[in-house]
C-alpha cells in the first residue's frame, strides 16, 4: 500500500473472492456461478437498455420493483435494489451496526461479513458452528446484537428451517436480524413471508445465481418499509445511481422470464443430488446441501492437495484455509457434463493414493 493510505483502513484483510482465470480454460466449479446462460428474455432487454445509455439509469428501479413487488406479494416500500447483494449486506452493517449494537455470525460462513465489520469499524463476534456445521440456533436467540445469517449457509449449505430462522427474529425484537439468502432458491425455505410480521427482519437475495447474473451484479433488501428507508438513506449518501440500466432491464427480463428460472433451478438441484452421490461413491463425506454447491472432504484427501491436484487437471474448485474447514472443499454444481469431468479427475487422484 502507498503511503498515503489511511490508517483506519491499514489493517484491513479484504475478502479473498474465488480465482478467475484468464491464461487457461478451466472447468470452473469454484464461485458458485450457474452454468447456465441468463434468460433470453433477460439478454434481449438488456440489449434494447443498451440503446440509452447515454441516459443516467432509473434511480429507483422502478419497473424492476414493480414486478418483484407483485411477485412477492408486497409492497414497492418493501424492496431496495442494489449493486449485487454485497451493497445490501454492506449498507446493513453501515445502517444498524455500531459500538452499541455489534455484529455477530456463525465463524464459519460467507467470508464477506467480518471484512464489511472491519471497514466500518463494527465490533463483531463469531459464533462457533456445531461440530456437524449447523448453526446452534439457541447461540442466537435473545443475544440483542445485529446478527448476519447465511440461509443456506457457505461454504457448508446447510439450511436451517424456517421455524428456527422464526424463533431468532422473534427473540430479538430490539436488534436486526438479516437473513442472506443468495441460494434459497435451490431448496431453503424463504425468511420473505415473515416481513409482514417483523420490523427487525431484512432479507438479502441475489440474481447472481438462481437467475444466471453474476456479471449483472444485482441484488435486493427486503424488509418492512422503516428500514428500506434507513438503507435508501445509505444509498443516496454514497451512490444513488447504483444499478445500471443494463442490470435493470436484464433482471426485469429474468423476472417474467420465470419458467426458466425454475427449470434451471430444477436442473442444478437435480445434478447436486448427481454430484453428491458420485463424490459419496468414492469414499468422500458431505455436508447436506442446499444451495448450488457441495461441501466434499475425503478422509484419504489432504483439502488443498485435493485442490490443485484438481487444478493440474484443469478442474477449479474453491479452497479455504480455515483450520475446521481446511479438509473440505466447496464445489459449485455445474452441467452433468462438468461434474462428470470432476468425478473422472477424482477418480484418478484417488487412484494413486489407494
Amino acid at each position: 500500500m502507498s503511503r498515503f493510505f489511511s490508517d483506519k483502513y491499514s489493517r484491513l484483510t479484504p475478502y479473498t473472492p474465488g480465482e478467475q482465470p484468464k491464461t487457461r480454460k478451466f472447468v470452473k466449479l469454484n464461485t458458485n456461478e450457474s452454468p447456465f446462460g441468463p434468460s433470453p428474455l433477460a439478454a434481449e432487454y438488456a440489449a434494447k437498455a443498451a440503446e440509452s445509455l447515454q441516459l443516467y439509469s432509473d434511480i429507483e428501479c422502478t419497473a424492476l420493483t414493480g414486478r418483484l413487488a407483485e411477485m412477492y406479494g408486497l409492497e414497492r416500500e418493501n424492496i431496495l435494489f442494489t449493486n449485487g447483494s454485497d451493497e445490501a449486506l454492506n449498507f446493513a452493517f453501515m445502517a444498524f451496526c455500531d459500538e452499541d449494537h455489534p455484529a455477530v455470525f456463525p465463524d464459519i460462513t460467507y467470508g464477506f461479513y467480518p471484512v464489511f465489520a472491519a471497514l466500518n469499524n463494527v465490533p463483531f463476534e463469531e459464533i462457533p458452528l456445531n461440530g456437524d456445521f449447523t448453526v446452534n440456533v439457541d447461540d442466537y436467540c435473545g443475544i440483542g446484537k445485529t446478527i448476519f445469517l447465511a440461509n443456506p449457509n457457505a461454504p457448508t449449505g446447510i439450511a436451517l428451517p424456517l421455524s428456527d430462522i422464526e424463533r431468532i427474529i422473534a427473540s430479538n425484537p430490539d436488534s436486526i436480524v438479516v437473513v442472506d439468502e443468495a441460494y434459497v432458491d435451490f431448496g431453503a425455505e424463504s425468511a420473505v413471508s415473515l416481513i409482514g410480521r417483523y420490523d427487525n427482519l431484512l432479507v438479502t437475495q441475489t440474481f447472481s445465481k438462481s437467475r444466471s447474473l453474476a456479471g449483472g451484479r444485482l441484488g435486493m433488501a427486503i424488509a418492512c418499509p422503516a428500514l428500506i428507508r434507513d438503507l435508501n438513506t445509505i444509498k443516496f449518501s454514497t451512490n444513488p445511481y447504483n444499478v445500471n440500466s443494463l442490470t435493470q432491464a436484464a433482471g426485469l427480463g429474468a423476472l417474467e422470464d420465470d419458467a426458466y428460472f425454475r427449470e434451471n433451478c430444477a436442473r442444478i438441484i437435480e445434478n447436486r443430488a448427481y454430484l453428491t452421490d458420485g463424490l459419496q461413491k468414492l469414499g468422500f463425506v458431505t455436508t447436506e446441501s442446499s444451495a448450488n454447491f457441495v461441501f466434499a472432504m475425503h478422509p484419504k484427501l489432504d483439502g488443498e492437495q485435493f485442490y490443485l491436484q484438481l487444478k493440474e487437471r484443469g478442474v477449479l474448485i474453491r479452497h479455504f484455509t480455515l483450520d475446521r474447514i481446511r479438509g473440505f472443499n466447496r464445489i459449485t454444481v455445474g452441467t452433468r457434463s462438468q461434474l462428470d469431468t470432476l468425478l473422472d479427475a477424482a477418480k484418478d487422484i484417488l487412484g494413486g493414493i489407494v
